[in-house]
């Protein structure tokens, strides 16, 4: 239980980050894109991560320190946000791995108001899609840990 936790704390830090990146790239691009509702629902499904990995660092607190007691509503958030958080991350694997076979494909399709001398499409497009394929592999790892923790910290277990 105690690498959990540990394991939680450190992956519920890099999904703030990087999901709270995404989040205010996403609500930048809603104000400027024509396709507000699109861009929307992916502001709602990336924030999603960022209200689970804080309720998950609640309920590693409560966990460690137990005169403070996890709120209902944090252990109900907890489940239903991890719930959207987990589709998302899962969403995002398949799309990943599509983008990282397809990687030439997609390069043929965009196009560039210029191209720098050097500078490999298909090999931005296939890290792109490895950093988006492990972000969401941490997202769901982090999902079924802290349900595991939560099942635990329910339970009445001890550390």
């Amino acid at each position: 239980m105690k690498t959990a936790l540990k394991i939680t704390n450190v992956l519920s830090w890099i999904n703030i980050i990087i999901a709270g990146i995404l989040v205010l790239g996403g609500l930048i691009g809603t104000l400027m894109s024509a396709g507000a509702l699109t861009m929307l629902l992916s502001v709602v499904l990336t924030g999603s991560i960022v209200l689970h990995s804080y309720a998950t660092l609640q309920l590693r607190k409560s966990i460690l320190n137990p005169e403070i007691p996890l709120s209902n509503q944090t252990s109900g958030g907890l489940r239903m946000v991890g719930f959207v958080a987990l589709f998302f991350a899962i969403m995002n694997i398949m799309s990943a791995v599509m983008i990282i076979q397809n990687a030439p494909e997609a390069a043929k399709q965009i196009t560039l108001p210029f191209k720098p001398e050097g500078f490999d499409i298909v090999a931005a497009i296939k890290f792109t899609g490895i950093f988006s394929l492990l972000f969401s592999i941490g997202v769901a790892a982090n999902v079924m840990l802290s349900f595991q923790l939560l099942r635990g910290y329910m339970a009445g277990k001890k550390i």
